[in-house]
């Protein structure tokens, strides 16, 4: 029995089960960090996030004065809603139509002479031609709204992504022009930074799952995956970097802390 025990310890010295993990330390890191600006020119009426406030996709963050484009897309709405003029040219189509029917008839019976049957020819083409420039008309003003209201929406700034403020540059009755506006931190999912030894470079792939554990005040052990790694090695000290996405959905982790990354082994 004592001969039995001592050959099974031997085998699992060496043949192992399996390589021990490797514990590494890592940084989180935002997912992305965005300067958001304005694509048109202004001055700040009105700048609705500050420092740490969450926001989702879509919100507005801030909005650029636009009295006069207001006014001209109301104007063009207007113009683009006005259906009296093709009422008008409608009817008067309808009217050189029945006209221009009647005096067919009575050309064909020689009750009418040559030069009435063109007039009516004439004033039917006319008015056919009238009703389609209020027709173009009235596409045209709705044209115009659409293009006014394209530019309302450029004087609107709203965020690209769901994530947490991390700076405000400019502030209402402020001029933008080339500068951002705000500084947005995607935080879901994050990043997580690590630097290894070139001599484990063939044991990280992309893929790979790893255990993170997150130093004080946080706790508690996630899951991330190897996204990156990168393919060329710093000559100074031997190593290369790897980068893993951990989704975050809580906002419970925090960018900028420390953490322990355990990869798998072989």
């Amino acid at each position: 029995m004592r001969l039995f025990c001592i050959c099974l310890i031997t085998l699992f010295v060496l043949f192992p089960m399996h390589a021990s993990a490797t514990e590494f330390r890592g940084l989180f890191e935002p997912h992305r960090v965005i300067k958001i600006g304005s694509p048109s020119e202004g001055i700040l009426e009105t700048v609705d996030v500050d420092r740490g406030f969450f926001i989702r996709k879509g919100q507005v963050l801030a909005r650029l004065q636009s009295g006069v484009e207001r006014a001209n897309m109301q104007l063009a709405l207007e113009r683009a809603e006005m259906e009296g003029s093709i009422k008008e040219k409608q009817a008067s189509s309808v009217l050189f139509q029945g006209k221009k029917t009647r005096i067919e008839r009575l050309y064909k019976k020689q009750l009418a002479s040559p030069s009435e049957m063109e007039e009516a020819e004439a004033n039917r083409i006319v008015s056919e031609m009238q009703l389609k420039e209020a027709l173009e008309n009235k596409r045209l003003a709705e044209l115009e709204y659409k293009h006014c209201t394209e530019i309302i929406k450029r004087l609107i700034i709203t965020s690209p992504v769901n994530g947490v403020v991390v700076e405000r540059f400019l502030s209402p009755g402020e001029y933008v022009r080339d500068q951002p506006v705000v500084k947005i931190a995607e935080i879901d999912p994050l990043n997580i930074e690590v630097i290894i030894p070139a001599v484990q470079y063939n044991s990280v792939k992309v893929g790979m799952h790893a255990t993170i554990i997150p130093e004080a005040p946080l706790s508690g052990r996630y899951t991330a995956v190897v996204k990156v790694v990168d393919r060329v090695v710093d000559a100074a000290s031997g190593t290369f970097g790897v980068r893993l996405e951990m989704p975050n959905p809580s906002y419970r982790l925090l960018a900028g802390l420390k953490c322990k990354v355990i990869l798998p082994g072989k």
